[in-house]
This record gives C-alpha cells, structure tokens and sequence, in this order.
C-alpha cells in the first residue's frame, strides 16, 4: 500500500506543472468585418461606438472564460452580442439582397473534437450563430440552409423573430445606393462588362462578417463566424463564413481561425483550414501562415479582406490587407497575471 502512495504521489507530482499551465491562461479574439474602414470616414462618436460594441462583445466572452468556461461557449456568447448589435453586418445589422431580403449565414466549430454546425440563407432566425450550434450538437449534419435550417432552428427552440427584425434604414440606403449606380451604369454606353464593373465596385465596398476565436483554460480552441453577406447580392449567394475549413475552422492540434473579406476568394482558398494545414503539415507558425495567405495570396488572387485566429499555444493574430478591419482581444496569461484589452479600427 505503502508503495502504491509513493507512485501515486510521484505521478500527480509529474503531471501538475503541465495541467497547471493549461489551466492558467485564456485568449479570446474577435472582430467586426474588414474592408473601407478609414479614420476620415468615421466621426469620433461613431469610433467611440464601434469601440464600446466590441469591448462589449469581449466582455461577454471573457465572464465566460475567466472562471474555467468553455471556448465555444465564449464564441457563441460574444458572436452573439455582436448579431444583435445594428453596427455590424450580421444578425440585426444584416445588410440586403438584391431582392430586399435579408439572408443570414453562421458557422460554429469546436477544435477539441471538430465538431461543426453551420446555417445559411436564413432570414427569420435571430442569433444565426446559436442555431450553427444546435446543428453541430442536436442533429447529424453540419450544414442546414435555408426554410428547412429555419424549422429546425425552431424545433430546437431557438428564438425565431419576423423578417422585419432585421430591417435598419442604413442598409436599407445602402442597397437602394447600389441600385442606383446599377442603374446608370446600365444607361452607359461604350461601358465595360457588368462582372467587371462589378468587381471594381464591390472592392471600394466594406464587407461585413462578425466572428470570435478563443482558448480556454482547459487548452480547447473554438471559434465562430456570423454574417449577412453582400449588399445586393443575388441567387441565394452563400459565402465562405458557413463553409467549414473556408471562413470558419478549428482544431485543437493547430488553431482557431474566422475570416473576414470577399468571400469567394476565402473559399477559393480554403483560407481558414490552410492556414491551420501549414501549421500541422509545413511546420509554420501561426504568423507566418496567416500572412502568407491574407497578405500575401489573397490580394495576389484579387481578393482582399482579413481574419482572426489563435493557436493552441495562446499565440494570436489578426491580420488584413484592406484600409481596416474591427477587432480586438482579452488575455489573461497567468493565473494572477495583468487582463490585456485592446479593440482598433484602422490599419495603424
């Protein structure tokens, strides 16, 4: 018996340092679309509202983290916050389809054991991320779209709203803006061809999505992704922010990655598993894969746009090749360690 002791205490002995460190550290990154963000275009009470929405947003996430919670409940907690706020181009900010719909898309990811759930073209649910969630947990899918993911959603118990919940005059002036340039320019004469056009008008265009990365104490990565897609956009246009490994990925092994930007190129790419691939198969550090890939293959393909993400070490990042992205992080790295906070704007 006596011997018995001894190893037991020599093997808990051995194994604290290792749960001690795993325990002792939290990191949670997230943002607020990327794309035209320029101090010259903002007024200083619409920064201080942008700043104060997103520290709300950390704040949600950090009540869960700090006392031992759970990284994907952290994502979904500050996502959420994030949807209901009209600031943001996702949930109640939603912007407009062509049709003058609002169509909403959410991933969720869990690293610990790669589970997914995803919704998309959704339009009468109110937290899309919460419904990603139940697809991932209550059902044998990873994606849902449209009326059939809005039944389950409801089956679920997930709060539903009418369409018009998501109505606000600024994205409603946005679409009927667009519409207008549509118009004239289809009265031109001699002009360049529509997808051109197009594609040069949509690059002046802030692109808006909402996502969230964490790592809890217990060391598992999460993260989370909302968005209401493209003003004007049209056939059920989906977007890389649902498509697991796209806009939205985690693994326990490597990172949590959420992505912000043009979305065809991010799915072009397969941006938010490659990213997690060179860390697992190139031996890259979290750094020098996510620039490589936003700064470097994503404009070079004609894309632009940014992400967040954090690796399994607490290492973060957050870059973008656009004039702007909304982000911001809290971090605690001892257990009676100094909270680090900071939410930014612009690209300096």
């Amino acid at each position: 018996m006596r011997a018995f002791l001894v190893f037991l205490f020599f093997f808990i002995g051995n194994l604290k340092p290792s749960a001690v460190a795993a325990q002792d550290r939290y990191v949670l990154v997230i943002h607020g679309g990327a794309g035209t963000i320029l101090k010259s275009k903002i007024t200083p009470e619409q920064e201080k509202r942008y700043q104060e929405s997103l520290e709300q947003a950390l704040l949600a996430g950090q009540a869960i983290l700090q006392t031992g919670g759970k990284a994907i409940d952290a994502v979904e907690a500050a996502v959420r916050v994030l949807e209901d706020n009209p600031l943001f181009n996702a949930g109640k900010g939603a912007v407009f389809t062509n049709q003058g719909k609002n169509e909403l898309d959410a991933a969720i990811m869990n690293g610990q054991n790669l589970s997914a759930g995803a919704v998309a073209g959704v339009s009468t649910i109110r937290n899309p991320i919460s419904a990603a969630r139940a697809v991932m947990e209550k059902s044998e899918h990873v994606m849902l779209s449209g009326i059939g993911a809005e039944q389950f959603a409801k089956e679920m118990g997930i709060e539903m709203v009418d369409p018009s919940y998501f109505y606000t005059p600024q994205r409603w002036h946005s679409l009927e803006i667009i519409r207008q340039r549509d118009s004239l320019e289809s009265t031109k004469k001699n002009q360049q061809p529509v997808a051109l056009m197009e594609t040069l008008e949509r690059k002046k265009e802030k692109y808006g999505t909402v996502g969230a990365v964490a790592l809890d104490m217990h060391g598992n990565l999460a993260a989370a992704t909302s968005t209401g897609g493209m003003t004007n956009k049209k056939w059920g246009r989906i977007g890389d922010a649902p498509i697991i490994g796209a806009g939205t990925y985690a693994n326990n092994t490597t990172a949590a990655v959420s992505c912000t930007g043009w979305g065809e190129y991010f799915i072009r790419l397969v941006m938010a598993k490659s990213i997690c691939d060179q860390m697992e198969y190139g031996g890259k550090t979290l750094e020098e894969a996510a620039n490589q890939l936003v700064m470097q293959k994503l404009p070079a393909l004609g894309g632009d746009g940014g992400l967040i993400a954090v690796d399994k070490d607490g290492n973060m990042v957050m870059p973008f090749c656009t004039e702007g992205m909304y982000r911001g992080y809290i971090r605690q790295d001892s257990l009676n360690g100094p909270i680090k906070k900071e939410t930014a704007l612009y690209k300096n």
